[in-house]
C-alpha cells in the first residue's frame, strides 16, 4: 500500500510537470495573445491601485494637517486685534491648558508680475500648537527675519529663498513693506505666509497685539468652554478641531468610498472579462487536445491544470506590471491635482497593493471556476469525432 501511494504521487507529479511543459509550449505558440491577456489583467490591477491610492493620500493629508501641523483643540478669532491681555484672560478659563496667540494681517504679495491676496500669519518663535514642519514632518522654527512661505505659494509667486516681496497691507495704516523670503516649507492644504508675531507687530507699527488664539483644552470642559466663548462679544468665531477633522473625514469617506467602490467593480469586471474570454477561446481551440488527453488517462484535475495553469501564469506575470501601472496612474493624478486648494502626496500603502492583488486574483479564480465546469462537462466522444 505505501508503495502504491508513492507511485501515485510520482505519477501525479509527472502529470502536472508535463502539463506545465504543455503550458509553456502553448504560450510560445501564441505570444501575442499571452501579452494582451497579461496586459489586460495588469490594467485592471493598475486601475485598482490608482483609484485606491487616493484614500491613502487623503488619510495622510488629514493626519498631517490635524495632528502634526495644527494640534490645537480649539481656535478663536477676535472681532478686531487685541492686546496680549486677552491671552492672559483665556488662560484663566476653566479647562484651558495652553494658549498661543496669532496675528493675521490681510495683504497683497507681489513679486514681479505675480501677485496674490493672502493673510500673513504671525506666530510665536517656536509654536507648539500650530507649527511649521518640513518634508520629514519635523518641526521648523520660524526664521528670525522674513517670511516663511508654503511651497505652493512660492511657486505661484515665482520666488526662491532670498527673494524680496512687495507687501501691501490692507488694514490699519495700510503700510507698504518689502519683506525677504527666508524659508519655504511643504504644505498639502491651502497656501500660507508665516513670520514671527513680534516682527509682524513691529512692521505694522503696533504693540504686541493678536487677532486670535489657539487653545489646548481639557476635553471634559470642551462644550462648556465652546458655549462661553461663543457668547463672548469680543470673539468673532470659534472652531473645534475635532469637529473640523470629523467633517473632513466624513467628506473624504463619502466621496472617495463611492469612487473606490465603482473602480473596484469596474476593475473586477475587466479582470473577469479578460481571463474568462481568454480561457473560452483557448478551450474552444484546444477542446480536441484536452479530450484526447482525458482519453489517454489524464484526470480532470490534470487536464484543467493544462488550461487554467496557463491563466495562472499570465495572472502572476501581470501582478508586478499592474503594480507599476498603478504607481504611474497615481503619479499622473498627483500631477493633475496639484492645485491652489490642496496637493495630494504620492503615498501608496502596501495594503493597497494587497487589496488590488486580492481583487484581481479573486476575479481570475472566479473565471477559472466557470471554465473548469465546462472542462468537466466535455463530451469526449463528441469532441473526438472527426469534423467534416
Amino acid at each position: 500500500l505505501p508503495r502504491a501511494h508513492a507511485l501515485f504521487g510520482i505519477g501525479a507529479f509527472v502529470g502536472y510537470f508535463g502539463g506545465f511543459a504543455l503550458i509553456l509550449r502553448h504560450l510560445r505558440r501564441w505570444p501575442g495573445r499571452a501579452v494582451m491577456t497579461t496586459l489586460g489583467i495588469a490594467l485592471a490591477m493598475g486601475l485598482l491601485v490608482g483609484a485606491s491610492f487616493s484614500r491613502d493620500a487623503s488619510r495622510h493629508m488629514i493626519d498631517v494637517s490635524f495632528n502634526v501641523i495644527d494640534r490645537q483643540d480649539l481656535s478663536i478669532s477676535f472681532i478686531e486685534p487685541r492686546g496680549e491681555g486677552a491671552l492672559f484672560a483665556l488662560r484663566q478659563l476653566p479647562g484651558v491648558t495652553a494658549v498661543e496667540g496669532y496675528r493675521a494681517a490681510p495683504v497683497t504679495l507681489r513679486h514681479g508680475r505675480h501677485q496674490r491676496r493672502q493673510a500673513i500669519l504671525g506666530l510665536d518663535p517656536a509654536p507648539r500648537l500650530s507649527r511649521l514642519v518640513d518634508a520629514r514632518l519635523a518641526p521648523v522654527a520660524l526664521p528670525e527675519q522674513g517670511l516663511a512661505l508654503s511651497d505652493k505659494l512660492a511657486e505661484m509667486l515665482n520666488v526662491d529663498l532670498g527673494d524680496t516681496l512687495d507687501v501691501e497691507v490692507h488694514e490699519g495704516h495700510r503700510p507698504r513693506l518689502r519683506i525677504p523670503v527666508t524659508a519655504i516649507v511643504e504644505s498639502y492644504i491651502g497656501t500660507s505666509a508665516t513670520m514671527r508675531r513680534e516682527q509682524l507687530n513691529r512692521l505694522l507699527g503696533e504693540d504686541r497685539s493678536v487677532s486670535g488664539a489657539y487653545l489646548a483644552i481639557d476635553e471634559t470642559h470642551a462644550q462648556a468652554l465652546y458655549r462661553r466663548l461663543k457668547n463672548t462679544p469680543a470673539v468673532a468665531g470659534v472652531a473645534l478641531q475635532n469637529a473640523a477633522q470629523r467633517a473632513f473625514n466624513d467628506l473624504m469617506d463619502e466621496s472617495l468610498g463611492t469612487f473606490v467602490f465603482f473602480n473596484t467593480l469596474f476593475a473586477g469586471l475587466i479582470a473577469v472579462g479578460v481571463v474568462y474570454n481568454s480561457a473560452r477561446v483557448s478551450l474552444s481551440e484546444r477542446g480536441r487536445e484536452l479530450a484526447s488527453l482525458r482519453v489517454l488517462g489524464l484526470t480532470r484535475g490534470e487536464v484543467s491544470w493544462i488550461l487554467l495553469g496557463e491563466l495562472a501564469v499570465l495572472t502572476l506575470l501581470a501582478l508586478p506590471l499592474g503594480a507599476l501601472l498603478g504607481y504611474g496612474l497615481a503619479w499622473s493624478l498627483v500631477q493633475s491635482l496639484d492645485t491652489e486648494l490642496f496637493r495630494i502626496p504620492l503615498i501608496i500603502h502596501p495594503s493597497t497593493y494587497g487589496y488590488a492583488i486580492i481583487v484581481v486574483v479573486g476575479a481570475a479564480l472566479g473565471s477559472g471556476l466557470l471554465v473548469r465546469r465546462r472542462i468537466d462537462g466535455l463530451d469526449l466522444i463528441a469532441v473526438l469525432k472527426t469534423r467534416e
